[in-house]
């Protein structure tokens, strides 16, 4: 049997001998201004939720006081710790539902959340109703790569993708807004919440059970094979 052709769709290049992979992804991301005061006050957590989220605050790293570090992700820890940053605390299940469940609350503690401007929130909204002081940064905003989306657009209508994959529910966006083919149903996940955005546009998606790359084209060639 063939290689499966898959598109993936997020930031980040990926290899896998298993699949020919057509890496073009959808969204890039954009910094955008905030009130730098608040790098002067004391945090007893510095929270990143991404990669991205790690990438764009590196500037002012320097300038902020913080106890500890928490991430959500094994690639957002990976690169923290490539950066030379330590996590203190890590969930298995990369998910903001997964962080609230494990996360060692409590009250009074100052929490400090660069990330999307877009990103959900669940995270901030949650840790304050339990009584921490959280300050939440819209550090960056995701911009559609629409060349991108048209290009898959074209590969999908020539029967050229045998699955087309999701990473993030900006991604779902940009493509399910931007005239999406109706006669393509091949749709793969990472996480509930871009499953639940692409379920949200009228379209059905597989997702593999451990939120990572891997396991996604594991999935696929599981369910091509059936």
């Amino acid at each position: 049997m063939l290689k499966p052709i898959v598109v993936m769709t997020q930031t980040q290049r990926y290899i896998d001998q298993r699949a020919r992979i057509v890496h073009l992804p959808f969204v890039t991301t954009e910094p955008l201004p905030f009130d730098q005061a608040v790098l002067s006050l004391h945090y007893d957590w510095l929270v990143f939720t991404s990669k991205n989220a790690v990438t764009h605050f590196q500037p002012y790293l320097k300038r902020i006081d913080f106890k500890k570090l928490a991430v959500i992700g094994a690639k957002t820890k990976a690169y923290c710790e490539e950066q030379g940053l330590q996590v203190d605390f890590y969930p298995t299940d990369y998910s903001q539902e997964g962080f609230l469940n494990a996360f060692p609350t409590q009250k009074g503690q100052r929490i400090l959340i660069p990330s999307s401007q877009h990103a959900r929130p669940l995270l901030h909204e949650t840790l304050r109703t339990r009584g921490c002081d959280v300050e939440k940064i819209d550090l960056y905003r995701p911009r559609t790569l629409i060349e991108n989306v048209r290009q898959v657009q074209v590969l999908i209508e020539a029967g050229q993708v045998h699955a087309l994959t999701f990473a993030s529910a900006s991604a779902v966006k940009a493509f399910f807004e931007n005239d999406p083919p109706q006669n393509f149903n091949r749709y793969y996940a990472i996480g509930q919440q871009t499953a639940r955005q692409i379920q949200d546009y009228g379209f059905s998606c597989s997702m593999a059970d451990i939120q990572t790359l891997e396991a996604m084209v594991t999935k696929i060639l599981e369910e091509r094979v059936q």
